[in-house]
């Protein structure tokens, strides 16, 4: 058969690179944040995170999404969910690579920075796997809140193994965890939760409780045990609940269904219930709110690490994209109204990269009164406005691509997977006005004001917008005592530092645009309507992915 036509003009696709070299912020970023931390281990992770054969395992787990057996064929009950073999190859390599437990082993002087990095690469080649290891990595410092527990199972939450079979924790090489929080009723509101716990007496690991009542979201529920949320006689507590109890049976968890999410396809999502599940008591009982904002604070970082390195995909998706795909007689990234797309996607991506980054140096520090201030105020501003900012990306980066980005196959089909992902950090560990109340909190410990001024000081005279919105803030801060207007300062408190952090990380012509367009307003209220003045050429060259 003759042939109809001949296939020309298709970008090859980005593979076999590496996210870590071709990253010019997040090296930056990391060199102000962190300069003594030896990055070799996030060059060889960036490398096999590029891989084509990565990327094939990356499809092939959302492809072929988990599978719930509540059975098995003789009908006795499992609550087990299957997963492809690539998903169990991404969690290997998450796990080999420390991002559950870096913080805690012990391993860097910045372990926080470090874990921070290799979770937003990783983030670019698979986000959803990585669910339960944000939750790993949550959890294991609440869970020394039963010290006999954490003695048995910190070995193996901080073990870089990986070992997804069922079974008792002490014949396991490594071990996950996750949380159980949400209920029908309450959502957000977990003081609603009806989820109930009667004493049941002690033992080695102390006292014990019997669980009985649902949770309406329950991630990654293979995890090997989870921290739950229930009403005991003192009030709502936080219990540690295995799914294999120490005698080598199955805990009482009912798997109910997966959730069927637009995005986030290769994790397992869950709707379980409790039939008086065995669970044992973790801090102070009628303490669980204490503790699930501690764990709080560590999901919203990744949060803003995860937004941070979708956008990074999708903007080197664009680029790769656009550096060879030929239109109306050039390349693509030639074009005028391209490039400032492309620019302004730039802007957007190193100012995430810039702030989530800056948040992870401040957990690395908390013993700085400073560096606590920063950690209160930036964790709910890192989470509302990184995350807010990331569909609307997604959207415009994958518009680049014309529409083979709204294709799901191929190497660009990659665009489609991030922009059906890009809503759930937004939402998931508290959505935007729960963050904006949060930075309510935040601010009414005396310190906010004056931390807030000192993290602005080294920018000051480098810009005029920035001095007049640097100026303003700490008596928008001092003065902030209504909700009505959060959500606002949460944007221009996460704007002003984004440029003070630019202004000492970025090239000079990165912060100037990001000052002209974000703060002094020459800009629209899209992507790429940044000033025909900027310098398209420096701000583009620097966020070239090879």
């Amino acid at each position: 058969m003759d042939a109809t036509h001949e296939v020309f003009n298709q970008p090859a696709a980005l593979a076999d690179y590496n996210l870590f070299e071709g990253h010019q912020a997040l090296r930056d970023a990391l060199e102000f944040n962190a300069p003594a931390l030896d990055t070799t281990a996030l060059s060889a992770l960036g490398a096999r995170l590029g891989s084509a054969e990565m990327q094939l395992h990356a499809r092939l787990a959302n492809v072929h999404g988990p599978q719930l057996h509540s059975h098995d064929r003789f009908g006795r009950r499992v609550d087990e969910v299957e997963f492809h073999p690539s998903y169990h190859a991404l969690m290997e390599l998450a796990a080999g690579a420390g991002l559950h437990g870096t913080p805690w082993a012990g391993e860097s002087a910045s372990p926080h920075v470090q874990r921070a990095a290799g979770f937003m690469m990783f983030t670019e080649l698979e986000p959803s796997i990585l669910c339960p290891i944000s939750m790993t990595y949550a959890v294991t410092p609440a869970l020394r809140g039963n010290a006999a527990v954490y003695r048995d199972w910190g070995p193996g939450l901080t073990s870089r193994a990986y070992d997804p079979a069922l079974k008792i924790w002490r014949d396991k090489a490594g071990l996950t965890m996750g949380m159980g929080m949400t209920e029908k009723q309450g959502g957000s509101d977990v003081r609603a939760n009806t989820t109930r716990a009667e004493p049941d007496g002690q033992d080695g690991w102390g006292g014990r409780f019997r669980v009985t009542g649902h949770k309406w979201f329950f991630s990654a529920p293979m995890c090997d045990a989870f921290l739950v949320l229930a009403q005991t006689a003192s009030g709502l507590s936080c219990l540690f609940l295995p799914r294999v109890l120490p005698d080598g049976s199955r805990n009482a968890i009912r798997i109910q269904r997966l959730k069927d999410k637009l995005g986030n396809k290769a994790n397992a999502s869950s709707e379980v219930e409790f039939h008086g599940a065995t669970a044992w008591l973790v801090g102070d009982e009628g303490r669980g709110i204490p503790q699930i904002l501690e764990m709080g604070t560590m999901t919203r970082l990744d949060c803003a690490l995860g937004t941070s390195g979708l956008m990074r995909q999708a903007l080197s998706i664009a680029l790769n994209h656009a550096s060879q795909r030929e239109a109306f007689g050039k390349r693509l990234i030639a074009q005028p109204l391209m490039r400032n797309v492309l620019a302004d996607l730039a802007l957007e991506s190193e100012a995430a990269t810039a702030l989530a980054i800056r948040l992870a140096r401040a957990f690395d520090r908390r013993g700085d009164a400073h560096e606590a201030a920063m950690a209160r105020l930036l964790t709910p501003v890192a989470k509302f406005w990184i995350c807010k900012r990331g569909s609307h990306f997604a959207q415009e980066a994958m518009e680049c691509l014309g529409g083979n980005g709204y294709v799901e196959e191929g190497g660009e089909g990659i665009m489609a997977r991030i922009y059906r992902e890009m809503p759930l950090n937004s939402i998931w560990e508290g959505a935007g006005n729960i963050m904006a109340l949060d930075l309510l909190r935040a601010l009414r410990k005396a310190d906010a004001a004056a931390a807030l001024a000192h993290e602005l000081a080294p920018a000051k005279g480098a810009h005029p917008a920035f001095d007049r919105l640097a100026a303003s803030l700490p008596t928008r801060v001092e003065e902030m005592a209504t909700e009505m207007e959060a959500r606002r300062l949460a944007q221009d408190v996460a704007l002003a530092v984004q440029a003070a952090l630019l202004c000492q990380t970025a090239a000079p012509a990165v912060f100037s645009a990001f000052c002209d367009s974000r703060l002094a307003g020459n800009w629209g209220q899209a992507f790429g309507t940044l000033g025909g003045g900027t310098d398209f050429d420096a701000i583009l060259q620097r966020a070239q992915p090879r």
